[in-house]
């Protein structure tokens, strides 16, 4: 069984079965035809439940082609121009190779004994990120597993910078639109369910700064502490932007903690066109980006960034046979000192080996394309009778339902919104997402894919309302 460890001894059987493993992917993308085969829970499950995991097949050629039959030949492909549905983004070849890189030399970011060069190139990164986001020469961050760990450790941050003895007191503010992580992060920190505020938002899904100046002064009114707010650079189901600026100044009224949850948004600090659609992020104490959303780097590359370094130290526990205090005295640089993670992957490499091949301009260039993409689409959903949108995209989101003329009663709009949605997804023609807004069912647009075109918006669309009439039974006007 020794064979199968990855040393000097078998550095020739590791490169015949990872180019073995990329020949089979690579053959399986250039045949892929659509996004997804359909497949069903029912008709994948058993093939899966078959397997004995207790009789190994002791061969790569046959575990690669079970794996063909399990997962490769099923998967969702999110390089195919006509995946429409989340915020999963096509990946550019500089990051799978940082991935190959890092898998096989297995460094952990947690202590610089354990990954040398590779706790520097993190720290750059770290650098990079928090220059562009312009938080000044204090500033420091830590990668994450993704957004809602990053929220996480910042709300953390914000909670022990309140300097509150009492949980019940505090207060998290943040739009209604915001990711689900927020409530979650403040239950996960011992706050109470009436801790976050959720506030309205304008037509454009941004959060109304006139009720969070209410509900600041109500908060000290009542004699409560006023946490944190969180601002959202790129909601999760329309990617409004939260007027930044604003909010910014209302922190700094009431002493409260800003917090920018720029996840999505981030693609925009390397937009050589739209980075102004930022404007303000640079006042925020704490800041998520995922690079894995709007840099188009694999799962999982993320970070969390802060405006004071100091602030991190919340996050920091000693443990003599990991990180001892004497070694912050010799500033030997300990990730974990930083981070709520432990053993932690080396994901910082491939946004290094992508901004060293492609440059951020690059990658700016191509986040930018899906951008100007929705709004094609925008305007092809608006002029079409056939369908409503919601609102015009400042990112590259689009929010719309089917609305037939022959029928009018909600429900049942909604019923073939959603067959719609399930027909589409089983034909594995496309795949869209869904969501609700004021509690009716809509269809999403999450484009990240600069090889789509206006024309796969065009005939996802006509799919679309195909399935709704033919839930229906009814004709849909088509534009002229």
């Amino acid at each position: 069984m020794r064979s199968h460890l990855l040393n000097d001894l078998t550095a020739e059987r590791y490169r015949r079965a990872v180019t073995e493993g990329v020949e089979r992917v690579a053959a399986q993308l250039a045949r892929t035809e659509k996004p997804f085969t359909g497949v069903t829970v029912d008709a994948l499950a058993p093939r899966i439940d078959r397997i004995d995991l207790d009789r190994p097949l002791h061969d790569t050629t046959a575990a690669l082609d079970e794996l063909q039959d399990v997962y490769l030949r099923d998967a969702v492909y999110f390089h195919h121009p006509r995946y429409l549905a989340h915020l999963n983004c096509p990946v550019v070849i500089p990051a799978v190779l940082g991935e190959a890189v890092l898998s096989a030399v297995n460094s952990s970011l947690d202590t610089w004994d354990q990954s040398a060069g590779g706790t520097l190139i993190e720290r750059k990164l770290i650098d990079w990120t928090a220059a562009r986001v312009g938080l000044g020469p204090a500033a420091d961050g830590v990668f994450t597993s993704g957004g809602t760990q990053s929220n996480l450790q910042a709300l953390l941050l914000a909670r022990e910078e309140a300097k509150s003895d009492s949980a019940a007191k505090l207060r998290v503010f943040t739009s209604q639109a915001s990711h689900f992580s927020v409530q979650k992060s403040a239950r996960l920190l011992g706050l109470p369910p009436e801790a976050v505020v959720a506030l309205p938002v304008d037509r454009d899904q941004r959060m109304r700064t006139v009720a969070l100046a209410q509900e600041l002064r109500a908060c000290r009114a009542d004699g409560l502490i006023p946490m944190a707010v969180v601002a959202t650079a790129g909601t999760t189901d329309f990617g409004s932007i939260d007027p930044l600026p604003e909010i910014a100044e209302l922190c700094a009224e009431h002493g409260t903690w800003m917090h920018v949850d720029a996840a999505y948004g981030c693609g925009l600090l390397v937009s050589p066109t739209r980075r102004h659609l930022l404007d303000g992020i640079e006042h925020a104490d704490s800041v998520t980006v995922d690079y894995h959303k709007s840099f188009f780097q694999p799962v999982s590359s993320s970070a969390v960034l802060v405006r004071d370094a100091a602030t991190l130290r919340h996050a920091t526990y000693h443990a003599d046979y990991l990180n001892p205090r004497r070694a912050a005295a010799e500033r030997i640089p300990n990730q974990v000192d930083k981070s709520l993670q432990t053993t932690r992957r080396f994901d910082a490499l491939k946004l290094w080996m992508t901004l060293r091949v492609m440059g951020a301009e690059g990658v700016g260039r191509l986040f930018d394309e899906v951008c100007d993409l929705a709004q094609e689409g925008f305007r092809l959903l608006a002029t079409d009778p056939r369908f409503d949108v919601v609102v015009e995209p400042a990112l590259s989101t689009l929010v719309f339902r089917c609305i037939p003329r022959t029928v009018t009663d909600p429900s049942r709009i909604d019923h073939a919104n959603l067959y719609a949605r399930k027909a589409l997804f089983a034909s594995g023609d496309a795949i869209v997402a869904g969501t609700k807004v004021a509690g009716r069912h809509y269809l999403k647009f999450t484009l990240l894919n600069p090889e789509t075109t206006v024309d796969d918006i065009a005939a996802v669309l006509d799919l679309i309302a195909g399935h709704a009439e033919q839930y229906l039974g009814d004709s849909l006007d088509r534009a002229s």
